[in-house]
């Protein structure tokens, strides 16, 4: 008998349609089973590092505490950065050293290939004349951290535990930079200047520090969190009138100040005033300029030089200043003997890349809840800052603010204050937030 069996077969509508939905609902079912799995492996890392953030917190303690009681100036962190150093290798990363003066370098490796991303933690403490509030106190006197670098240490090395525990999860390489000369701003150049970026090559980068806020929380905004600080010069003529002269341009100049003598900007308590503080829409730390009373007066047979400090939140406001300052000294009757207006100093600020900053701050908030992300309107004054901007010219990155706060237990982490002090709580929250925040962008994203 002879079977025919035709080459081609018809399909009906029908047929096709269904066929079309069984494979969208399969793609569908492949889809969400994807996104439950990658959703419980997040949920599993970030618990582990909540489990070893633990599990180290006793041992950070020690650690900030030996730091603390032999803190070391900027220039001179020899044994605080030995210290660095051996506590990385223990953990088997490979360490750099004498980068840029006492700068360390600790390199993870990740299981797999991947994204390269820093993590900065500055070493150095102040001179200090005034007693120490805390039993651990320093031994080196008329030297203190009170600018909370010992916690910032001791989160960098814990996050550095944390992760290496991950260490075959992670996809890519992670860079603990530990700097020094932070507080007279001079590391992280002299870092970037010794080849640091010829040794490392990250494409994000992070950096916190401590703030009175509330043990266990973060803020931070995009952009600017720190205000700009110039010096301002201008040049006349030397003609004679010069007293008439400097106390009208004193004058003239301050006149562009915009902050009333009264205001709640004045008092660094404020920073976290609920209704004129950094956290508050409503904040008397955005928009601002001030002018400094204090004026450097130098006089030569040909010149009369006056330079003074502006501060101010917005890089717009300082840029366009020199020229209404020209302005109106054109239109004053000294015009004839200007010469020029100037800025001869700028401090460099912070800032935060815009689209890591909402990643991350949404990532902290997810894992840990809104409550522990502090959300930011304002920038901090009168000349604050930190030299991590000088990263950030490299690479993009995010500068966080870690609260290390205790209301309660009178502990207000107001850095640079006589009383400064933490709660050390805050080390572990550090350890938990950040190495989330490093876990997701290695592995998750």
């Amino acid at each position: 008998m002879y079977l025919h069996f035709p080459l081609y077969q018809p399909i009906h509508f029908h047929q096709m349609f269904f066929i079309k939905r069984y494979k969208s609902a399969i793609m569908l079912i492949l889809i969400i089973s994807a996104l439950q799995t990658s959703a419980q492996q997040a949920e599993d890392l970030h618990q582990r590092v909540q489990q070893h953030s633990e599990a180290i917190f006793n041992d950070l303690v020690e650690v900030r505490r030996d730091l603390h009681r032999y803190p070391e100036v900027s220039g001179k962190e020899e044994k605080t950065s030995a210290k660095v150093a051996d506590y990385l290798k223990d953990l088997g990363l490979e360490v750099h050293t004498n980068i840029g003066g006492y700068g360390v370098v600790g390199i993870l490796q990740g299981g797999k290939p991947g994204k390269r991303i820093a993590w900065r933690a500055d070493m150095d403490a102040m001179p200090s004349e005034e007693p120490d509030v805390v039993d651990f106190a320093s031994e080196i006197e008329g030297v203190r951290h009170i600018c909370g670098h010992d916690v910032h240490t001791a989160v960098g090395l814990g996050i550095a535990n944390v992760l290496s525990q991950l260490k075959q999860e992670l996809q890519g390489t992670v860079y603990f930079i530990f700097q020094p000369s932070e507080e007279n701003y001079e590391g992280a150049k002299a870092m970037i200047n010794n080849g640091l970026f010829k040794k490392i090559d990250p494409q994000e980068i992070y950096g916190l520090h401590i703030s009175p806020w509330p043990a266990g929380t973060v803020a931070t905004k995009s952009g600017s969190v720190y205000s700009h600080l110039n010096s301002l010069k201008i040049t006349f003529k030397n003609e004679g009138k010069k007293d008439a002269l400097i106390e009208d341009i004193k004058e003239m100049v301050s006149g562009f100040q915009n902050v009333e003598a009264d205001s709640k900007f004045w008092d660094f308590r404020n920073l976290e005033d609920p209704e004129a503080g950094l956290e508050s829409p409503a904040t008397v730390f955005t928009n601002f300029l001030t002018v400094s009373e204090n004026f450097n007066i130098r006089e030569s047979a040909e010149n009369i030089t006056m330079s003074t400090l502006i501060n101010t939140s917005d890089k717009k406001l300082m840029d366009s200043l020199p020229g209404k300052v020209r302005q109106k000294i054109l239109e004053s009757p000294y015009s004839s003997l200007l010469e020029e207006v100037v800025y001869t100093y700028e401090k460099i600020t912070v800032n935060n890349d815009e689209e890591l900053t909402f990643k991350t701050l949404e990532l902290l908030a997810d894992i840990y809840g809104k409550e522990s992300v502090v959300p930011v309107y304002g920038v901090v004054p009168q000349g604050r800052g930190d030299d991590f901007a000088y990263f950030q010219q490299e690479v993009p990155g995010v500068y966080y603010f870690l609260g290390g706060a205790n209301y309660e237990s009178g502990v207000i982490s107001m850095p640079h204050a006589p009383d400064f002090n933490v709660d050390e709580e805050s080390i572990k929250f550090g350890v938990e937030f950040f190495s989330s925040v490093l876990v997701d962008r290695l592995i998750l994203r």
